[in-house]
């Protein structure tokens, strides 16, 4: 049996897959996020580790048989998170996550100083990336910064309270842009420009490598063997993307989670760091991929659900009774409710809706955000280089997964087929089948892809509102860039 344990934003997620590659348990635990500032989003590490010790018990207590027979524990979790340790392993202060634009200054000041940043690590320097949060600390708590022993990313910190161990793997690491991507290894050179060196961060293991072994209290109070391995694991991403079997050359998928990405997998490093395009490793050696991210996807339903105290559930059935006439002059949504990666690289970018009206009822309020979280995927997908050309496909993973109408929508806006699979596919089935790997399975017989639940064939009907629409949702943003200047600073 194998582990995979899954640090995301809104939850923790854990499940256990057999040697025929099978579920036979999963648990979640809820993570909330602090807000303390405009632009600030933190976790605290502790609540990790808290959520994973009640996930882990839940397995252990109501799937005994399969939890004593685990052999190999495989990570994944949120990429960019800056969590800080000092020389005695104490958190100096609470994790700044990915979605986190305070940073936004000093990525300006880094972009016009140090041109190698991007040239080195093959990304755009943006405020999400965890090395302008350091810069940020540098420059706001000096304090705290002279005190940094450790940088860690999320699931590695979390390692680090399995095993003991300072490790992390290239997938997330790519995340930092302290990473040589090309060569999969920190830069001296790019840690320097942060004030860093290389002793300050973890060694790095591929992802379907060994990086470490269960700590044997653990191990005993969990009940479990001290031979438990913990694999290298992956970024969220490159996690999931293990998860539904897209570990060749133009294999892709979409993830519609709290943020919304499009992952296509590439045999060698193709960076193009001045289109917002993320160029990362990929979780399993010798492969790379491409990212569109937007950064919010499902979380902008979300919003809109709780601002109109109604379920996720109810509102997409009335969403559904919506007729091809109400669609076709719904309201326009802008879903930069945090702010926007790629392509536009704006931390100031704004959530928005156009062309409301008295008689605009809810439904195609809801309508609009799914819409607009399709337009956001469509603008992601239109910079993607060559990459987009392969594609024949696409897996849609994530809780807006279970939507068929949203489904059918990013097939419709894209223009590309859609498949979805059992909600299991995640970052945490590929993180167990990472320690799969790492304990020795053949990477053909592992990553397999899961069984197709649905597919979903672009609608040509359609292409041309939809077209119409996304111009206009296109040029609804550059008028918000020109009158952004007269909102208060």
């Amino acid at each position: 049996m194998y582990l995979g344990i899954d640090i995301g934003t809104s939850e923790l997620k854990a499940l256990i897959i057999n040697t025929h590659g099978e579920i036979v348990a999963s648990q979640h635990a809820t993570l909330s996020v602090q807000r303390p500032h405009p632009h600030w989003a933190e976790q605290d590490p502790e609540c990790w580790w808290q959520a994973c010790s009640e996930v882990l018990a839940g397995l252990r207590h109501q799937f005994p048989l399969a939890w004593a027979a685990i052999r190999a524990i495989g990570l994944s979790g949120q990429m960019h998170g800056a969590v800080l340790l000092d020389a005695g392993g104490k958190v100096l202060r609470p994790c700044i996550l990915w979605n986190d634009t305070r940073s936004a200054p000093q990525c300006e000041r880094l972009r016009k100083s140090y041109p190698r940043i991007m040239e080195i690590s093959g990304n755009m320097i943006m405020p999400g990336f965890t090395l302008p949060k350091l810069h940020w600390v540098a420059e706001n708590e000096p304090e705290i910064f002279s005190r940094i022993d450790k940088v860690l990313l999320p699931k590695d910190y979390l390692r680090w309270r399995l095993t003991g161990r300072f490790v992390s793997e290239p997938s997330d690491a790519a995340g930092t842009l302290w990473l040589d991507v090309s060569r999969r290894d920190w830069s001296d050179e790019l840690l320097a420009i942060t004030g860093l060196k290389r002793l300050q961060m973890p060694e790095l293991v591929e992802g379907s490598a060994i990086s470490g072994r269960l700590q044997p209290t653990l191990a005993s109070e969990w009940g479990l063997s001290t031979a438990v391995t913990v694999a290298g694991g992956g970024g969220d991403n490159a996690a999931s993307a293990v998860g539904v079997g897209a570990v060749n050359p133009g294999d892709a998928f979409i993830s519609l989670g709290t943020s919304g990405v499009i992952f296509v997998v590439n045999d060698r490093l193709r960076a193009d760091p001045q289109c917002g395009v993320h160029a990362f490793c990929h979780a399993l050696p010798g492969r790379w991929h491409q990212m569109s991210v937007m950064l919010s996807a499902a979380s902008c339903l979300r919003w809109l659900c709780n601002l109109l105290s109604v379920s996720e559930s109810q509102l997409m059935e009335e969403m559904a009774q919506l007729s091809d006439e109400q669609v076709r002059s719904a309201p326009v949504f802008l879903p930069y409710l945090s702010g926007e990666r790629t392509p536009h690289n704006d931390p100031d970018a704004s959530g928005s809706f156009f062309n409301l009206r008295h008689e605009t009822p809810r439904a195609l309020l809801g309508y609009a955000v799914i819409e607009g979280v399709a337009f956001g995927l469509a603008d992601g997908l239109s910079v993607l280089g060559d990459a987009r050309h392969h594609i024949q496909q696409c897996s849609l993973t994530g809780g807006g997964a279970r939507s068929t109408l949203w489904a059918q929508l990013i097939a419709d806006v894209l223009q590309l087929p859609i498949v979805t699979h059992p909600a299991s596919a995640s970052g945490a089935l590929g993180a167990a089948r990472l320690a799969w790997l790492a304990d020795g399975g053949l990477e053909h017989e592992v990553c397999l892809k899961p069984a197709v639940q649905a597919r979903y064939q672009p609608d040509e009907t359609r292409s041309a509102v939809l077209q119409k629409r996304l111009c206009l949702f296109r040029e609804l943003y550059i008028q918000q860039q020109q009158v952004r200047s007269l909102l208060p600073a």
